[in-house]
């Protein structure tokens, strides 16, 4: 894995839980509504996504463990339909929701055979990657929506090591998505503005 290794990722995994759900027990529930800056979400749909995201993750470290094609998701729609869903639900059972997902993933990938890491699953993204992606994933969505819920944790706030990983990661998929060009320009000063890249994760 270019800048980052499978214990890397593993151990931002847990310290990034950690502090979301930190961040997650510290808000009064009637500040769960609040808006974010991801477009039509607040914390709770924030919140709702967290949980599912580890639910989906678990199927795919069972397909590594099993090698029974498990998909994160059925369609995006699905996906989208299950975050609305969950973001209505009661502050206090989003809460035990998204504490729990979260222990059942890490009990999963603490479980996970020696030789079922370099087994193959495919993301929601339709891209195949080893079992080692996992907790990689898993990082970035728990860090970034720690941030998101804009509730004392910054980008400040990233593990070093974790904030360039996070930078090859993007510019990664940005040059595959054929988005390079954009980013280069912006990065070297010959831009106005920022591009619009649209979603990253």
């Amino acid at each position: 894995m270019t800048g980052r290794e499978h214990g890397d990722s593993l151990a931002w995994m847990e310290e990034g839980t950690r502090v979301l759900l930190g961040v997650l027990d510290d808000l009064p529930d009637d500040a769960l509504d609040a808006a974010t800056e991801l477009p039509s979400w607040s914390r709770r749909h924030v919140v709702a996504h967290v949980h599912y995201n580890a639910e989906a993750l678990r199927r795919l470290a069972s397909w590594a463990r099993t090698g029974t094609p498990s998909p994160m998701y059925a369609s995006r729609e699905q996906r989208d339909e299950e975050i609305e869903a969950g973001s209505r639900l009661p502050a206090a059972e989003l809460r035990a929701l998204v504490h729990g997902s979260a222990e059942a993933l890490a009990g999963d990938l603490r479980e996970l055979p020696d030789d079922a890491w370099t087994n193959e699953v495919v993301t929601a993204q339709g891209r195949t990657v080893p079992a080692t992606e996992i907790p990689w994933m898993r990082t970035r969505e728990v860090w970034i929506h720690a941030i998101d819920l804009n509730a004392g944790v910054g980008f400040d706030d990233l593990p070093p090591g974790l904030v360039q990983a996070l930078i090859d990661d993007i510019v990664a998929k940005r040059v595959a998505s054929g988005q390079g060009p954009e980013l280069v320009r912006w990065l070297a000063g010959r831009a106005g503005s920022a591009p619009d890249l649209g979603p990253w994760l």
